[in-house]
C-alpha cells in the first residue's frame, strides 16, 4: 500500500511548486519575480530545517515548526496587552502599571464605576476610616536615621528608590532616577554594582550598597579595601551604608550581570573583567559569624566618618537572624538600620526557582525582624526599611502598620521611567532603554523627563498616603498599626492584622521565650558567633543519613 504525502511537509511542497512555477513564469514580469523571491527564500530556509539536526521539531515540520517559535516569542506580549485581565499579577496587573504611569506623567488616578476587586474574596485588604478624619498638611513623612552610636544622622523619605546597579539599569535610568530622587527629596539606592559616575551627576542622596563583592570598595572582586571605601563613603552626597547579606529575588546566590551586560565601562567602575558573567560571591569574605557582621558594621561606620551604617537581607533560616540579633547583645553593636527584602522581589535575572520558591515573603519576613527588635527591647533604636513588590499607598501603608519605618521600591520606579515589563531585562534588548547597555537604546531615554516623572510617582504616592492617613484619623505613618489592616480570612469571617499575627510585647525576649512557634523552636539555639544550625537539627541530618 502506497505511503501518503506526509501533510507536515505540505508548507514546504507548496513553496517549491510556488518557487518553480515563479521560474517558469519568470518572463511574465515583476509578479512572478517577486514570487520567485519570496518562495526560494522559503525553499531554502525549508531545506536548512531538513538537514538541520539541533531541532527534530524543524526537521519534522519544516517552515511550520517556525510559526509555533513565533507565537512562542508574541505569548508575552499577546497575554499582557490583550488576554490579561487588569487585576492579574503576572508579576504586576496591567491596573496597578497603569497607576503608576498616570502618577509618574501627573494626570488623573481616579476611577469612576467602583472597583474592579472581589471584596469577598480570601485576603481582600483594607483599612479602618475615622468618623472624625484628620487634617495632614505636608506629605513629605520623613524618619530620622541613625542610633546613638552614629555621628551623622540622616532624615529619610517613607519612600525610596531599591537597590538596582549601574549595568543592570541603563547610564541614563540612573542619571534620571538620581536627578527625580534630588528633586523629589527621597534617596537612591546605588544597589551592589557600585557608586557610579551616573549616580553622582543628578546630586540625589545616595544609599551606598556594599554587597559580598565590595564593588567600588575592594582590592579585587570579593576583597574589601578601606582605603578605597573611605574614599566614597567621605562623599556628601552618601547619606548612608548598607550592607547587603541577600536579596529576595535570589536569596543565598549571589548577584549576577549578564555577560552581555559587562561593557568596558562597567568592567572599570566594578573592577571585573569586560564581557564576562559579574557574579558576586553568595557569601562575605569580610566577616563570617554574626558578631563578625556586626563589628563590621562599627566598621564601616567609623570608616564613613560616623554616617548611618546597616545591612539588607532576605529572612531564610531563622536561627540566623536571631544569632544576629542575639550579635546585638553580646557585642553591643547596633546597626542604624535593616532592611528586609522580601521574597517576591524582583531582579534582571534570578534563577527560576530562586525567583519562585526561595526566601520569605515580605509581610512574615518583616514581621520577624520587628518583634525580635521589639522583644529585645531595641526597636526604637533601629530604624526598619522594606522592600518587596510595593507599588501603591496602600501598599506602604500595610507595609508600615506591620512594623516597618520606611518602604523601597525599585520595579515602580522603573514603571515610572518608562518600562512596559517586557521581562527582557537580562537580554540587552529592553526595549525602553531602562535595562540595557545597547546605546542606540539606553540613549534615546530621556533623562530630564524621566527625572520628573519619578519625582511625580513619589510625590503623588505619597500624596494617596496622606490621604488614607486622614481617612484613618492620623497625622503620619508612624501612627500606623496592625489594627487598622483588615484582611477577609474566608466568606464570612475578617480579622485584623492585630489579631491574625502574634506581635512581642517589648522586652518579652528578654524576660523568656514567648509562646510564638519559632521564638519557641529556633531563639535558644541560636549563636552569636556562628551562622551554623542548631546542634539538634545537625544531629537529626546526621541520623537520616546513616
Amino acid at each position: 500500500m502506497p505511503r501518503r504525502f506526509p501533510v507536515r511537509y505540505l508548507a514546504f511542497a507548496l513553496c517549491v511548486l510556488a518557487f518553480v512555477l515563479a521560474l517558469a513564469l519568470w518572463r511574465h514580469g515583476t509578479a512572478m519575480h517577486l514570487l520567485a523571491l519570496v518562495a526560494g527564500a522559503l525553499v531554502a530556509v525549508g531545506v536548512v530545517d531538513l538537514t538541520q539536526k539541533r531541532s527534530t521539531l524543524r526537521r519534522n515540520y519544516p517552515l511550520l515548526a517556525h510559526l509555533r517559535f513565533l507565537f512562542e516569542y508574541l505569548r508575552p506580549m499577546l497575554r499582557q496587552y490583550v488576554a490579561e485581565s487588569d487585576t492579574e499579577e503576572v508579576p504586576f496587573s496591567h491596573a496597578q502599571r497603569a497607576l503608576v504611569y498616570r502618577r509618574a506623567k501627573a494626570v488623573s488616578d481616579v476611577r469612576p464605576f467602583g472597583s474592579e476587586l472581589d471584596l469577598y474574596a480570601e485576603r481582600y485588604e483594607w483599612i479602618n476610616h475615622s468618623i472624625a478624619p484628620s487634617a495632614v498638611g505636608n506629605p513629605d513623612f520623613r524618619v530620622g536615621v541613625g542610633g546613638a552610636q552614629c555621628a551623622r544622622p540622616y532624615s529619610a523619605s517613607v519612600f525610596n528608590i531599591s537597590a538596582m546597579s549601574f549595568g543592570a539599569l541603563s547610564p541614563n535610568a540612573i542619571r534620571a532616577l538620581n536627578e527625580g530622587a534630588r528633586r523629589g527629596g527621597f534617596y537612591h539606592d546605588t544597589g551592589e554594582g557600585s557608586l557610579s559616575p551616573y549616580h553622582r551627576e543628578g546630586g540625589g542622596d545616595i544609599v551606598w550598597e556594599l554587597g559580598s563583592g565590595y564593588f567600588g570598595a575592594c582590592e579585587r572582586a570579593g576583597v574589601f579595601s578601606e582605603a578605597k571605601f573611605a574614599e566614597k563613603a567621605a562623599l556628601e552626597q552618601v547619606r548612608m551604608i548598607e550592607i547587603k547579606l541577600s536579596q529576595g529575588a535570589k536569596p543565598g546566590h549571589g548577584g549576577v550581570l549578564p555577560a552581555a551586560k559587562v561593557s568596558a565601562e562597567i568592567a572599570a567602575t566594578r573592577g571585573v573583567p569586560v564581557g564576562q558573567d559579574c557574579i558576586s560571591p553568595a557569601r562575605h569574605s569580610a566577616f563570617d559569624t554574626p558578631e563578625g557582621l556586626l563589628r563590621f558594621v562599627a566598621r564601616l561606620r567609623a570608616l564613613s566618618g560616623g554616617k548611618p551604617v546597616g545591612f539588607k537581607l532576605a529572612i531564610g533560616h531563622p536561627w540566623e537572624w536571631f544569632g544576629i540579633a542575639k550579635a546585638m547583645q553580646t557585642t553591643g553593636i547596633l546597626p542604624d538600620f535593616i532592611v528586609v527584602d522580601g521574597g517576591e522581589g524582583g531582579t534582571g535575572a534570578a534563577p527560576v526557582e530562586f525567583a519562585d520558591h526561595v526566601g520569605t515573603p515580605l509581610r512574615e519576613a518583616l514581621m520577624l525582624v520587628h518583634n525580635t527588635l521589639v522583644g529585645l527591647d531595641l526597636r526604637a533604636q533601629i530604624r526598619l526599611g522594606a522592600s518587596g513588590k510595593l507599588i501603591t499607598a496602600v501598599d506602604l501603608a500595610r507595609t508600615l502598620a506591620l512594623g516597618a519605618d520606611w518602604c523601597n521600591a525599585a520595579r515602580g520606579f522603573m514603571f515610572a521611567l518608562g518600562c512596559i515589563q517586557s521581562q527582557s531585562c537580562h537580554t540587552d534588548r529592553c526595549p525602553t532603554g531602562v535595562a540595557t547597555q545597547d546605546a542606540r537604546r539606553w540613549q534615546q531615554l530621556d533623562v530630564p523627563d524621566k527625572a520628573g516623572r519619578v519625582a511625580n510617582f513619589h510625590a503623588h504616592t505619597l500624596l494617596a498616603l496622606k490621604d488614607l492617613l486622614q481617612a484613618a484619623g492620623l497625622t503620619h505613618p508612624s501612627e500606623l498599626g496592625p489594627e487598622h489592616v483588615i484582611r477577609r480570612v474566608s466568606s464570612h469571617e475578617v480579622r485584623s492584622l492585630a489579631t491574625l499575627y502574634r506581635f512581642l510585647e517589648p522586652g518579652e525576649l528578654l524576660a523568656g521565650v514567648p509562646e510564638h512557634a519559632v521564638f519557641q523552636r529556633f531563639w535558644a539555639a541560636a549563636r552569636p558567633d556562628t551562622f551554623a544550625p542548631p546542634a539538634d537539627l545537625v544531629a537529626r541530618r546526621a541520623t537520616k543519613l546513616r
